[in-house]
């Protein structure tokens, strides 16, 4: 029987192959502060599904949720340093950047998924040029459904709010309940039961699919559909790890992405419903807000829009200016 023996020039053709298969193929890592539960989640899974079948497997990407691998405030610096390749964060809590950021927490801007989109496209461009000075790419953002406001008893009376212990997600949220008269305290999605629990917080704001995701009949009794705003979720990703693809590759990812987007937020807006039926079926009662309650929040948010006026420079309120523009043709 003849032997078959590797000579050195076929070792280094095998080896160079392998070699070149490895450094073809890019695996990413994405972090999400959201749990699996949340529909930002499973949108950010699907979105991973479609760039490893679209491009054959030469870029994966692993989604880390619930903050397990980057705290929420740690995922946009460590896509900056190269850290991690990609990140999904709420688009608000970037508000110290620039006051553009915040303008989707801003009550009264867009109080419709039709005028939250067009919030968004107004904004983009803006907000590309910020995250393009930090390297980074934004590949899509997927709104939230409208924020309300989840207590352990009817809300009645704008007196309510005086003192009481408000989770708040962000920076605008926070002064939103400031000028409440309330107290906000900053919690993750993640850490919403332990505050309860612990007595951090005695009501919170936030939508119905954070309320149903969260499981808040176990901590609260009411939930006003008070229609505050529609946040957003950002994703982006280093530009850095976007170079180091080949044409092909970026293609595959940009079209994802825009598929994701769209996904995205057909998928809020089943998650409103879904959701919202959870809560009752649960044992919350949803209601609208009263006229005093709506008088209290008006003019909570008059303030708080003033004193984004006071911060904004004229880009952010030409991007504003433009989205009026726009939405009242």
């Amino acid at each position: 029987m003849r032997k078959h023996i590797a000579t050195p020039l076929l070792l280094v053709t095998a080896c160079s192959l392998a070699v070149a298969a490895t450094a073809h193929a890019a695996q990413w890592t994405m972090a999400t502060p959201y749990g699996d539960a949340s529909f930002h989640t499973q949108n950010n899974k699907q979105f991973a599904e479609d760039v490893a079948e679209a491009t054959n497997g030469d870029l994966t990407i692993t989604v880390h949720s619930g903050g397990a691998l980057v705290s929420h405030g740690e995922i946009k610096p460590s896509v900056r340093r190269g850290t991690i390749d990609a990140g999904e964060v709420f688009l608000s809590v970037l508000s110290n950047d620039d006051p553009i950021f915040e303008v989707d927490t801003l009550p009264g801007v867009a109080g419709s998924y039709e005028d939250a989109y067009a919030l968004w496209e107004a904004t983009k461009p803006m907000i590309t040029e910020l995250f393009a000075y930090e390297g980074l790419i934004p590949l899509y953002a997927v709104a939230w459904p409208a924020q309300g406001i989840y207590t352990a008893e009817p809300l009645t009376d704008p007196n309510q709010f005086e003192g009481l212990r408000v989770r708040a997600p962000n920076i605008n949220t926070q002064r939103f309940v400031n000028n409440l008269g309330g107290s906000p305290t900053e919690t993750e999605e993640s850490d919403i039961p332990t505050a309860f629990s612990t007595g951090r917080v005695d009501a919170m704001i936030t939508s119905s699919a954070t309320g149903n995701s969260m499981a808040a009949w176990d901590y609260v009794t009411d939930y006003t559909d008070a229609n505050l705003w529609l946040p957003k979720n950002i994703v982006f990703i280093s530009q850095r790890s976007f170079d180091r693809l080949d044409e092909s590759t970026q293609d595959a990812l940009m079209e994802a992405a825009a598929r994701a987007e769209e996904r995205g937020w057909q998928m809020s807006r089943d998650n409103n419903d879904t959701s919202t039926a959870a809560l009752i079926n649960n044992g919350i009662t949803v209601s609208e807000p009263n006229d005093a309650i709506v008088a209290a929040l008006q003019a909570a948010g008059d303030e708080l829009f003033a004193d984004w006026e006071s911060r904004a420079d004229d880009d952010a309120k030409q991007a504003l200016e433009d989205y009026r523009e726009q939405r009242d043709r």
